[in-house]
């Protein structure tokens, strides 16, 4: 009874923060400019679901990227090209699809970066996340670095905010995803210059993750063998936090929450409160998709979202 008390507690408290966004932000931006822009984007989303679940953690991580990094640009090097993107970036077409019925529908009215909230957004509902109200609004930039996808200062994000989102958004969706070989080899077969295998990993993991992630004949791994990260790739669910105390994170990253007390004590919590985690999930989702945001006047609302307008 009291665990419900507190679980309720938390979810009021989370109903009530949600209502202080980004004043140029607002729920419902669209729906005297574009009534079924929500609706259009949904649709996609759930049809591109149907046949590829992970569809998901791509359309999440492509909305994570955008938060931190400016938009593509036909310039320079697009931050969808750059690392840690260039091999995984799914979802892409989903949001081309999305756009092109927008246009069609609402000419020039919903810009990328609003489609790719709604369908992270409509993403985690499918995979058994919370629903909640998108503030839109944003307008799309003009300009793109490849390398803010690797150097990614400080935006305003809590510690709080970054364990909450690591478990499921970061770098590869964690929880509801699946992992490039390349992207945690170095664990297995490289670490440093005393040991080839990481020894925070769990030994029967690397064990089976070596099976998965062999190395060819000049000793390296293929770019295009990937895993799940999590037994439960399609659901979102706590379970990666519970996994890092068993040293089954997969990640260098994954694992060094456990490095400190604090850190160590919300991965606790959050292992054993699914649906307190999901909450601040979301609020962290809300805080981050507000991050230097384009409103008003500001930036373009492009055509096709893989290019600046002419």
């Amino acid at each position: 009874m009291m665990r419900n008390l507190t679980l309720l507690a938390i979810l009021l408290m989370f109903l009530l923060s949600s209502k202080h966004i980004e004043a140029d932000l607002r729920v419902g931006f669209y729906h005297d400019k574009c009534p079924s822009a929500e609706a259009i984007i949904r649709y996609e989303v759930s049809i591109a679901f149907s046949s590829n679940r992970g569809i998901a953690p791509g359309l999440v991580r492509l909305h994570f990227h955008n938060c931190f990094v400016r938009d593509q640009s036909l310039t320079n090097q697009a931050e969808k090209d750059g690392p840690p993107n260039g091999i995984s970036s799914r979802g892409l077409e989903v949001i081309d699809n999305a756009k092109a019925r927008l246009e069609a529908s609402c000419k020039g009215t919903v810009s990328c970066a609003d489609i790719l909230a709604y369908a992270a957004r409509d993403s985690i509902v499918l995979t058994g996340g919370l629903y909640w109200d998108v503030p839109a609004g944003r307008r799309d930039g003009r300009i793109s670095n490849a390398s803010e996808t690797v150097d990614i200062a400080d935006k305003g994000l809590s510690q709080d905010d970054m364990v909450a989102l690591l478990g499921m958004s970061e770098v590869h969706a964690h929880t509801i995803g699946r992992s490039h070989c390349t992207s945690f080899a170095n664990r297995l077969y490289s670490f440093n210059s005393t040991t080839s295998q990481d020894p925070k990993l769990n030994p029967v993991l690397a064990q089976f993750l070596k099976q998965q992630c062999p190395r060819n004949a000049q000793g390296a791994v293929s770019q295009t063998d990937v895993v799940f990260m999590n037994p439960t790739p399609n659901l979102m669910d706590s379970s990666y936090y519970g996994n890092l105390f068993q040293r089954n994170g997969l990640f260098t990253s994954d694992q060094t929450l456990l490095d400190s007390q604090k850190t160590t004590r919300q991965v606790a919590f959050y292992a054993a409160q699914g649906l307190a985690w999901q909450i601040n999930f979301v609020q962290a989702m809300i805080k981050m998709s507000q991050i230097q945001v384009l409103t008003g006047t500001q930036g373009e609302i492009r055509v096709n979202c893989r290019v600046i307008n002419p």
